[in-house]
């Protein structure tokens, strides 16, 4: 039975070097789990790889009937979500730095 809720933090580069191993812990942390939170706190750079990985998260969550928040938003995600106007996609409330 899954889980209802499990929290994984992300941290470093989130970029296309990393991008394969963070899409197989994201998803795998996903499948057993009603609810996943995934702090972004610790992430310093997120390029369009890492970004592929949060949305198909997002994407896969939705066809399981699951939920992904996403928590703690790093500044340099804020910066993406905010360029490619991506806030809305994902739904969570983002903490907007000053």
């Amino acid at each position: 039975m899954a889980d209802d809720v499990t929290r994984i933090a992300l941290d470093g580069e989130m970029t296309i070097y990393r991008a394969a191993d963070l899409k197989v812990t994201v998803l795998e942390a996903l499948r057993k789990t009603r609810v996943l939170d995934i702090d972004l706190s610790g992430v310093t750079e997120l390029d369009t790889a890492g970004l592929q990985v949060l949305m198909l998260a997002k994407q896969t969550a939705a066809a399981e009937q699951r939920e992904l928040r996403l928590l703690g938003h790093s500044p340099a995600v804020v910066d993406i979500f905010e360029m490619l106007d991506l806030v809305a996609f994902f739904g969570d409330a983002v903490l907007i730095h000053a």
